[in-house]
């Protein structure tokens, strides 16, 4: 997936992805990490999400990572707060109190020293992936993250052919197969949801990095 699909779907704003309220998976098992408040929490392909405004007010120092210009100025707008703008190797910083927020490319964090994350919250950046870029996006990930350091997942579940993702449906076997190795991967529950128009359903995964 070209950056500039995510550039244009945010140019003409086609962000039929963005939740206007916190997601109820995240309030309903975010907790299940049993994270510290003051743990520090990645959020990749953050978009402008509610979710990152939630974890602030849990306490987290939160890390939020995003494409797009244009979504993370539209965050700070509609939450009202003034950012200190700087640079930082590849990336472009927003930073507000407790809240980092990088424009740029996810892939790049891996070389700029940041593993020293506690948690990571995931809802709409693996099942973003086409299939060719998700092995890449767990090594960076891993990459980012302390050992023993929690994680949840919200991928999606549809029949093969239902959609032309993204989002794309990924199930888990593949999930396994993606964090084996680096990760230990518990599985918690499915729900009924709705994308396009299209009945399928949001699974929930909770990761541990292993010390590995």
């Amino acid at each position: 997936m070209k950056a500039e699909f995510w550039h244009d779907r945010w140019q003409h704003n086609q962000i039929g992805f963005h939740n206007s309220e916190v997601h109820p998976l995240l309030l309903r098992f975010w907790s299940t990490l049993e994270l510290s408040k003051d743990a520090r929490v990645l959020v990749p392909l953050a978009g402008k999400s509610l979710d990152v405004c939630w974890l602030l007010a849990q306490g987290h120092a939160v890390t939020a990572v995003e494409l797009n210009k244009l979504a993370v100025e539209a965050f700070f707008t509609e939450q009202q707060w003034p950012a200190t703008i700087t640079h930082r190797a590849q990336h472009i910083v927003f930073q507000h109190e407790a809240l980092e927020f990088l424009v740029g490319d996810l892939f790049a964090l891996e070389n700029e020293n940041l593993m020293d994350f506690d948690g990571v919250y995931d809802r709409a950046a693996l099942i973003a992936l086409p299939p060719e870029m998700r092995a890449g996006y767990v090594k960076t990930i891993s990459a980012l993250l302390k050992p023993g350091a929690k994680y949840l997942l919200v991928s999606l579940e549809y029949p093969a052919g239902m959609l032309n993702g993204p989002p794309f449906a990924i199930d888990g076997q593949e999930i396994a197969r993606l964090f084996h190795g680096n990760f230990s991967v518990h599985f918690h529950s499915k729900h009924p949801s709705d994308v396009k128009g299209r009945a399928c359903f949001e699974t929930v995964y909770t990761l541990q990095r292993l010390d590995v």
